[in-house]
């Protein structure tokens, strides 16, 4: 053990009998807030606290603009003490972990841990709504649990590559696992310190990047949390930022596809499938009995034409490229040598930000450029410069002459870095945790299939009546990544709550849609959610028996 993390032990060990004179019988900060709350700053060796501020409550705030339906709400908190601080590195070179841990002046004995998005490189506040949460429910700090998060242990900056702190190995680690543990660490000292005695119950809730950080923390750190929610987990990482890569590739001169053609695919496979469930609803609720049947060959131009109401060859190439499962030469961490192809609908979701389809994530508002333009697809800013800064670390690498034969021993000690699809969740279910995993069949960001098959792979080791003790997975048709398209919202925090301390598994679940208005939040329509079936769809990552899920069957 070096000395700087023997120090953060210590400094663990040490904040939990800190201030034991003086909040041993405080089991609330009622009855001198800001005083426990100001006693907070300072720390030793690796850990400090660098403000803690007793915050009033605050009104609910709803932005006329946001990137994501969620981005627009600011929930109404109570009063809290706000703790900033950080965790200095081991490298002097690798940037320093920071943090928020938000402690409410009537705590419910309960934390959650917010998880993070993209490359991450900002800080979690625990502020905001968790995935998918109703906006008309009283945010988990309103609800008196304690908040944190963390900015995984490096700082993005406007200009710079969201990738350039790959090139550290501490600050890629701490992006990997170790910051999270370390930060929910931290928080547990904190609350230790606050109030007195530790949390009874730990929660952890991310969604895309959090939610690969959730089912990292339930394979790697399976003692630390009694209930997990991932949402759109980017699980099989490696595969995902090659996957994507090569569809951004497919899309290089006259392969991309135009907003007006990418609205033509999603009319067709609306008029494909949307009917098949029964009903006109503009909604495709069986998108893997879809996938098999949509034939994009249908859109071929007629010899020697062009437009936007035909694709050419080169554009059916690309999105047979999209669909396709990506197969590496070699095999990664868990036994997996690929990553499942996308599916289909939701192509012309608008895009707003990270929110949408096609143009939203893989294809942009241009084709892909060298270096990764802000108008190209989000995939392709982030393969391309995952390629570039975490696999061949080499900033100015074409990436079109990228091999991956040639970087395998790169990829293999990242694939065992970051790729959180361990299916051995033995320790995590004996200690009684619960994971739920929501896939939304819309979603252009990762593909849905990866976290399916993950779960399938967990049922195929651990069989189909012990996963069902512990883990839930549900899949969401018509919805895109960030929780736009189709009814998304749904309480999995009270769900978690209720399977983790009153032993109630659930079952199907309703979703909701909901518009950020002000004041009521009006419910559009509301759907089921179900499980999903323990039916075989994949063999090598690719969907070879189309079997509905629907609630009613």
């Amino acid at each position: 053990m070096t000395q700087k993390r023997a120090k953060l032990c210590a400094w663990l060990v040490g904040a939990v009998a800190a201030m034991s004179a003086s909040s041993a019988a405080a089991v609330t900060l009622a009855e001198d807030a800001d005083t426990i709350c100001k006693g907070l700053v300072g720390g030793a060796d690796a850990v400090k606290i660098d403000s803690a501020t007793l915050q009033a409550p605050s009104q609910l705030a709803v932005a006329e603009r946001g990137p994501t339906p969620s981005g627009r709400i600011t929930p109404a908190n109570p009063g809290f003490c706000k703790v900033l601080g950080h965790i200095e590195p081991v490298d002097p070179k690798a940037p320093p972990i920071k943090f928020q841990v938000n402690l409410p002046v009537e705590w419910n004995g309960r934390s959650v841990q917010y998880g993070g998005g993209g490359f991450n490189g900002v800080l979690i506040t625990g502020l905001a709504l968790p995935p998918a949460y109703p906006f008309d429910k009283p945010s988990p700090l309103a609800r008196g649990f304690v908040t944190y998060g963390t900015d995984s242990g490096h700082e993005s900056k406007p200009g710079e590559p969201p990738q350039l702190f790959a090139l550290n190995d501490e600050a890629f680690e701490n992006f990997a696992h170790r910051a999270y543990k370390k930060v929910r660490d931290v928080a547990v000292a904190l609350m230790q310190r606050a109030y007195g005695k530790k949390p009874e119950k730990m929660y952890f809730m991310g969604s895309s990047e959090g939610g690969r950080e959730g089912l990292t923390m339930a394979q790697r750190y399976p003692d630390d949390f009694d209930g997990i929610f991932a949402r759109v987990p980017v699980i099989n990482w490696v595969g995902l930022q090659h996957a994507g890569t090569r569809s951004g590739l497919v899309t290089m001169g006259d392969g991309w596809i135009n907003p007006a053609q990418v609205k033509l695919v999603g009319e067709a496979v609306r008029a494909a499938c949307d009917k098949a469930d029964g009903s006109d609803d503009a909604l495709v609720q069986d998108p893997v009995t879809c996938k098999a049947a949509f034939k994009v060959e249908a859109l071929r131009c007629a010899s020697g034409k062009t437009g936007d109401q035909c694709l050419t060859e080169a554009q059916i190439k690309a999105v047979n490229t999209l669909h396709a499962t990506y197969k590496f030469p070699f095999v990664l961490a868990n036994g997996l040598d690929d990553y499942p192809g996308w599916g289909v609908s939701g192509e012309d979701t608008p895009a707003i930000g990270p929110t949408g389809g096609w143009t939203a994530w893989w294809l942009g508002t241009a084709p892909p450029a060298q270096p990764p333009a802000p108008n190209n697809g989000i995939a392709w800013i982030y393969g391309a410069g995952g390629t570039q800064y975490v696999f061949a670390r080499d900033p100015k690498l074409d990436v079109t002459t990228y091999k991956v034969e040639e970087h395998k021993a790169r990829i293999l000690e990242v694939s065992n870095l970051m790729d959180s699809t361990n299916p051995d969740l033995s320790r995590f279910r004996e200690r009684k945790g619960k994971l739920i995993i929501l896939e939304h069949l819309a979603d252009y960001a990762q593909s849905p299939y990866a976290g399916i098959r993950y779960f399938e792979n967990v049922e195929r080791l651990m069989g189909t009546a012990t996963t069902a003790l512990f883990a839930r997975l549900y899949t969401a048709p018509g919805v895109d990544h960030v929780g736009s398209g189709a009814p998304a919202n749904v309480d999995m925090l009270s769900v978690l709550v209720d399977w983790v301390e009153k032993d109630q598994a659930p079952g199907d679940l309703e979703v909701t849609e909901q518009k950020a208005e002000a004041p009521a939040f009006p419910v559009v329509r509301a759907l089921p959610l179900c499980r999903w079936p323990a039916w075989p769809h994949y063999n090598a990552g690719s969907v070879t028996e189309a079997s509905s899920y629907f609630c009613a069957q």
